[in-house]
């Protein structure tokens, strides 16, 4: 955090081409990734520090690549605007910032529990934030309950306690039932839709239901969601947890999967498989395509598919 005591500014005055247009975006880009306010339209400013003056300097010549005009100064406010206004810009700004991250936490309260790499992602976020938040924004306080209390939404179930899995269950008591499951699938939800019509049963339907105002009813098994019959067991994901239920582990591919699942939902490093990165930038591609529920399961089936013939074709996978 800045001395506000001691501060001083730096500004940068620019001027840019009108084409090409990407490149006004691309420099205003990175802008905002620096942390740097506009002052009066005029000039972007950040408080005064090596670190701030390099980054400007590599952004003026940056900006003189592209055929504009760059100004680098150092500034001391004598009259209109004075210090503690231009802290009032970048506590706004930050603000802004961390009602995002918070807003976007409270939805993944109304539908959860949030995956681990959901959490993840917001945590990371509000770690980037942070790094520009030079004066200490008040809405960094609010963020941060957010995501907490994203934690213990999670971490509150009562099945994430367990050491031991639940009994094993026999075949046959997994046929013919509906599968729901929380609305808006994402990592392990998918897997789990796949690895439920691929290998327990074909012909299984789902549900997707709001996780809060939903009450079971005669014929269903819920996955991936509050006092579901298959959700997270100790560390493992509700993907893994369905494994060891359903006498599924002893599968290579299966167990590869399974890993891979459990890195992109809990995000502990427990495991280090190189394709998890491939894996998750597939489902991410495919959530981003569509909205409906079954679409996605649908479109990531075909790849997961794939996965599964590859990692079961490499004998020493484990």
């Amino acid at each position: 955090m800045i001395d506000v005591r001691a501060t001083r500014w730096l500004a940068l005055l620019h001027q840019l081409p009108a084409k090409p247009p990407y490149q006004r975006v691309k420099i205003w880009r990175r802008l905002q990734v620096i942390g740097a306010v506009p002052l009066k339209n005029a000039a972007h400013v950040l408080p005064r520090s090596d670190e701030a003056e390099a980054l400007f300097r590599s952004l003026g010549e940056e900006i003189v690549a592209g055929g504009g005009e760059a100004t680098l100064i150092g500034a001391e406010l004598l009259g209109g605007q004075s210090d503690a206004d231009v802290r009032g810009l970048f506590d706004a700004a930050r603000d802004a910032d961390y009602a995002e991250i918070a807003g976007a936490a409270r939805r993944l309260l109304e539908t959860g529990p949030a995956s681990g790499q959901e959490i993840a992602r917001l945590q990371k976020r509000l770690e980037e934030v942070g790094r520009i938040d030079f004066f200490g924004a008040h809405g960094r306080l609010d963020a941060e309950a957010a995501l907490a209390e994203l934690d213990r939404q999670r971490y509150a179930h009562p099945d994430v306690s367990r050491s031991e899995p639940a009994d094993a269950v026999e075949s046959e008591d997994l046929l013919g039932k509906i599968w729901v499951t929380r609305r808006g699938v994402h990592v392990d939800r998918i897997a789990c839709a796949w690895l439920i019509r691929r290998f327990i049963d074909p012909k299984a339907q789902f549900r997707f239901v709001d996780a809060k105002s939903h009450v079971p009813a005669p014929g269903e098994l819920r996955f991936d969601m509050v006092d579901a019959e298959f959700t997270h067991e100790g560390d493992r994901c509700s993907f893994e947890t369905l494994l060891l239920r359903a006498h599924l582990t002893e599968d290579v591919g299966l167990a590869a999967l399974g890993e891979i699942i459990h890195e992109l939902d809990i995000a502990d490093g427990k495991f280090a498989r190189p394709e998890t990165a491939g894996v998750g930038a597939m489902l991410s591609g495919v959530c981003a395509s569509t909205d409906e529920d079954l679409e996605r399961i649908a479109r990531a089936s075909d790849a997961l598919d794939q996965f599964y013939s590859f990692f079961s074709s490499r004998k020493n996978d484990r």
